[in-house]
């Protein structure tokens, strides 16, 4: 709720652009549990490439969010949320995700904004039982 989508595409946009990476698909969810830390927005990002360094990649990218985001900003200065953190998937996940739920091809698409974890807890259960071709 804090973040629309054209300005999560045009950052991420923005920031594979600057790192020369390509972005196959991606999903942002809120992350509340979050240890000891503040809640945050996760990033769940399929790249093309196998290595980027994705601390940097991080960095950047929420500096472009918060740049679009004036209300995004102040929720990370004023220490209601935490930066953003990116967890890295395998490339196919999402594909297989889509088509593990029925979903692969037509009219469906990827959520690219949750305000809860349903999709990407579903992601992640079915992506540590993928077998990867």
């Amino acid at each position: 709720e804090h973040v629309i989508a054209s300005e999560v595409e045009q950052s991420l946009s923005e920031a594979a652009k600057k790192f020369n990476v390509s972005v196959s698909e991606f999903t942002v969810a809120p992350k509340i549990e979050n240890g000891n830390k503040l809640p945050c927005h996760e990033w769940f990002i399929e790249f093309e490439e196998l290595e980027i360094n994705i601390k940097e990649f991080e960095k950047y990218l929420d500096d472009r969010v918060q740049e679009k985001n004036i209300y995004y900003r102040d929720l990370i200065k004023g220490k209601v949320l935490k930066t953003l953190e990116i967890k890295k998937l395998a490339k196919g996940t999402f594909n297989h995700y889509m088509k593990f739920i029925g979903k692969l091809g037509g009219q469906n698409k990827v959520p690219r904004l949750s305000n809860n974890r349903v999709f990407v807890e579903g992601l992640l259960k079915k992506d540590s039982t993928f077998e990867k071709a």
